[in-house]
């Protein structure tokens, strides 16, 4: 009996090692530091109530200005207009967020509902060439704070693109929301 005892002892000890020494090895100091860096403000830019939430009109597109995937429609404009930025804020850029195109993550996927195909909303910096991948930062607008004329209009483009080569009719909505971020 004790023989068996001490056989099965062996046995369960020997599967242990072997199980432990199969486990994925896992340091136990860091590989790498990462800092995080930032401020919190006292007060930030007024948004301007017009940009606050706004409607920007893309337009009846006909399906055919679609030749191929990535092709765009012509740029519309729009602006976020900030105001009242205190002394200590001297630029700012924006961030664009929202659900992203399944074909293309750097665009806007249509909401939910509508009834177009193949196409999604692209944002551009103010040249509309440069594109702005959804939640990633603008360019940096260097902000007047001069007391008398303190309103920075910061410009963006928005367009239609094709995410495959036809694209289908129907109703095109697309929402982002956006976040402002101060250096």
């Amino acid at each position: 009996m004790q023989k068996k005892f001490t056989s099965n002892l062996l046995v369960r000890s020997l599967l242990a090692v072997a199980f432990v020494s199969s486990a994925p090895f896992t340091a136990s100091a860091g590989d790498g530091t990462i800092n995080f860096t930032g401020s919190i403000l006292d007060s930030a830019c007024t948004i301007n109530s017009t940009s606050n939430s706004q409607t920007v009109n893309l337009g009846s597109i006909q399906r055919t200005a679609f030749k191929a995937s990535g092709d765009v429609t012509a740029a519309t404009r729009f602006d976020i207009v900030l105001e009242n930025c205190p002394d200590t804020v001297k630029s700012a850029s924006v961030k664009f967020d929202g659900t992203a195109n399944a074909a293309n993550n750097n665009i806007l996927a249509l909401n939910s509902g509508q009834t177009a195909q193949g196409v999604g909303v692209a944002l551009f910096e103010k040249d509309g060439v440069t594109a702005i991948p959804l939640s990633t930062q603008s360019a940096q607008m260097t902000l007047d704070n001069n007391q008398e004329t303190n309103r920075n209009v910061m410009s963006f483009v928005a367009k239609y693109q094709a995410t495959q080569a036809s694209v289908g009719a129907g109703t095109a909505n697309a929402t982002s929301d956006f976040t402002i971020i101060y250096q």
